[in-house]
């Protein structure tokens, strides 16, 4: 199933994408889109659906992140060998984690705002694992069985925050409101016969930047869930994204940053695409 929440921010609806590409509404069977939702057992009451007896969905209306509750943001960087060879980074011999502020969700097609003062603007195409069922300390064969679903994310980073003020930490310069844009929709698993095979790409100004693949990552999905489940509990709704691929602006000789007006276009394998525009904050340039 890809599963997806549609309307304005803030009052979205629970949908389904169909077979045929068109968008069916779920709201007389459900709320919304929940943790609760991703529970093997509703999911399955999903699937069983007759998705074509649902009601079309008219237009082309906004879509919003394809679940709410998403209790912790989880990324992981590095995790691509080209990536990490782009960035002059040895390859890690543990996942490298980092939180993004859950305040920066936003729907796949939703605007990137540059926040003012800032001019390091950097775009990370990734797969998204979203967490089904409670995991801790689980072994890497388990994990598959505590996925509900995977997802497109774009990890927009703004690279003077993350790395020259960061701190010490990359969660200042990857949280900033707007920069985790997720969607078009949740791909259950069934539908995604391997994480580690899906193509990855994204566009800037219909100019090809990154084209990669999954079977590159440093730490394959089943890993990182059981990782993840050693040092924190991951609960229904939870998201991972798993790293991104070699072909940052950043890793670009000379480095080259989004700037307003720029449009941004990514994709993947069996998880739609996304589109945003890149706009400036508005309000008084930081002094």
């Amino acid at each position: 199933m890809k599963l997806l929440r549609y309307g304005p921010a803030g009052q979205e609806r629970p949908g389904l994408m169909d077979a045929q590409g068109l968008i069916r509404d779920l709201s007389g069977l459900l709320d919304d889109i929940g943790p609760r939702t991703l529970d093997p057992a509703a999911l399955g009451a999903l699937a069983a659906l007759d998705t074509f007896r649902l009601p079309i969905v008219e237009g082309s209306p906004r879509l919003g992140a394809p679940w709410r509750g998403i209790g912790k943001f989880v990324a992981v960087g590095l995790n691509y060998r080209r990536h990490a060879a782009e960035a002059g980074m040895p390859i890690p011999s543990e996942p490298t984690l980092f939180p993004k502020w859950t305040s920066c969700i936003g729907g796949p097609n939703d605007d990137i705002l540059i926040p003012r003062g800032c001019d390091r603007l950097d775009w990370e195409v990734e797969l998204g694992i979203v967490i089904g069922r409670r995991a801790r300390s689980i072994s890497e064969a388990d994990a598959p069985g505590h996925i509900a679903g995977y997802c497109l994310a774009n990890d927009v980073s703004e690279r003077e925050y993350q790395l020259e003020r960061s701190g010490g930490q990359w969660g200042k310069g990857k949280g900033f409101d707007t920069f985790g844009p997720i969607g078009p929709y949740l791909v259950t698993t069934d539908e995604i016969d391997d994480p580690q095979a899906l193509e990855l790409w994204l566009d800037v100004n219909g100019v090809r930047q990154q084209q990669g693949h999954t079977a590159d990552m440093i730490f394959s999905c089943a890993q990182l869930v059981s990782y993840c489940s050693h040092v924190m509990t991951l609960e229904p709704g939870d998201l991972i994204i798993t790293g991104t691929p070699a072909g940052v602006g950043m890793g670009a000789r000379p480095p080259r940053y989004l700037a307003a007006g720029d449009t941004v276009t990514l994709g993947g394998t069996g998880l739609g695409t996304q589109t945003q525009r890149v706009v400036r904050q508005p309000g008084r340039e930081a002094g």
